[in-house]
């Protein structure tokens, strides 16, 4: 049987260079890709792959955020981050999300298909020159640090507020999420109050520094 496979990066030229090669691959299978999270974990619900190859940086819905999202409703489909971000808060939010895997853009394609078959197979990877130790070190010390702001928003408030530094107005945050304005607006005033900031400004400042988002998004 073949190992289906979802490809989320929003730079096309990614996309369908790694279509190419994995469907030379035997027992691999490209069953769609797209350049948005939140249309990733829309795809999953229809398509039900088996690995999922996702970007962290993304607009609209980040990796990150995607694969919380997709892992929590499908435990079924293993994610395989593949970034360019080798830094240690982006591996342990990645893996704290339910990401089974993580590789680094810079590998060689067959450490890729090596990430998918052990994912495939029940077990993780990680790039080499993700050290598992300082990994696992850094998610330890996480979930034993008192909890931030951040970490008190709820998922649909981390989405808000990445599209607000985004620059999206509420009425396009609304129709992106399917909620009314007022939905939107009240969202806006709990991330405010629950991280004591009052402008527009400061949240982009504040999605920037917990990496919901990057200022050339």
């Amino acid at each position: 049987m073949n190992i289906r496979v979802l490809l989320v990066d929003d730079h096309s030229i990614i996309r369908e260079g790694l279509r190419s090669l994995l469907e030379k691959q035997p027992g691999m299978e490209v069953v769609a890709d797209t350049d948005d999270g939140r249309k990733a974990f829309d795809l999953v619900r229809e398509l039900l792959p088996d690995i999922i190859i996702m970007d962290i940086t993304m607009p609209g819905l980040n990796g990150i955020e995607a694969t919380r999202r997709i892992v929590d409703e499908f435990p079924a489909v293993k994610v395989i981050a593949l970034s360019i971000h080798s830094k240690r808060r982006y591996v342990a939010d990645m893996l704290s999300a339910g990401a089974a895997g993580y590789v680094l853009k810079e590998c060689l394609f067959d450490e890729l298909v090596q990430a998918i078959k052990a994912v495939a197979a029940g077990g993780r990877y990680l790039s080499p020159r993700i050290a598992d130790v300082v990994v696992s070190d850094y998610v330890k010390r996480l979930s034993t640090t008192p909890e931030s702001p951040f970490e008190a928003l709820k998922t649909r408030e981390r989405e808000v507020l990445q599209l607000v530094a985004e620059g999206k107005s509420t009425k396009q945050i609304a129709l992106d999420l399917h909620l009314s304005t007022k939905t939107i607006e009240a969202n806006r005033r709990q991330i405010m109050e629950k991280l004591n900031i009052h402008s527009v400004a400061e949240l982009t400042k504040y999605a920037v520094r917990e990496g919901l988002t990057t200022l050339e998004t």
